[in-house]
């Protein structure tokens, strides 16, 4: 595929697809991996939680459905434009959720989103996978900048992002909906040269 930049892209076409998707290590002995099919039922589960329906607007309706997802996961991977993780315990146990979407190669920048199921929370298993996730994002993954956003009624998600080193950069008024209506979001955002959380 040509590309149209006129600069040197940040990531080269095939610097992810190149290899498999990476599992990448946490504190604590969080291991972030890829989706599995038999991780399904979890995965179903988890949108069924008051908390994940608050604030995630998208969500499966059916096992198969998680399948879809799953493959669409992969197809990512496989062309650069996003990336799915398990957060688990060992590799095992799913505790969570956290991906990089709307991939820029060219620019070096993603989104990321996540979430933790219920059982799990309180324990910093949020803060840990983000830090993970961005520790290799930003030097193996050689992405220049990684941003998330959350409402600004989601004070939770806002102590992860700053425990995480993702500084405040504003407030998008009116950018998003949820259930309950319109929602103002935090801009949090970490590059490359920032200090470690």
């Amino acid at each position: 595929m040509t590309s149209d930049l006129t600069t040197t892209p940040a990531l080269a076409a095939g610097t992810l697809s190149a290899t498999a998707q990476p599992l990448i290590d946490g504190a604590g002995g969080l291991v972030l991996r890829p989706w599995a099919d038999g991780d399904a039922p979890v995965f179903l589960a988890a949108y069924a939680d008051p908390e994940i329906q608050r604030w995630h607007t998208r969500r499966p309706g059916t096992a198969r459905r998680v399948l879809e997802w799953f493959e669409r996961y992969r197809q990512e991977w496989a062309r650069e434009t996003g990336a799915h993780w398990a957060v688990t315990r060992d590799g095992g146990e799913v505790l969570g959720r956290i991906a990089l979407s709307g991939v820029e190669p060219g620019d070096g920048i993603a989104g990321i989103g996540y979430w933790v199921l219920p059982a799990a929370r309180g324990a910093g298993v949020a803060p840990r996978a983000l830090t993970a996730l961005s520790a290799w994002a930003l030097a193996e993954g050689r992405f220049h900048r990684l941003h998330l956003d959350h409402s600004t009624r989601n004070e939770s998600s806002c102590r992860v992002a700053l425990k995480a080193g993702f500084r405040l950069e504003g407030t998008k008024r009116s950018d998003a909906v949820h259930a309950d209506g319109r929602h103002d979001m935090h801009l949090h955002a970490r590059i490359r040269g920032d200090a470690p959380a």
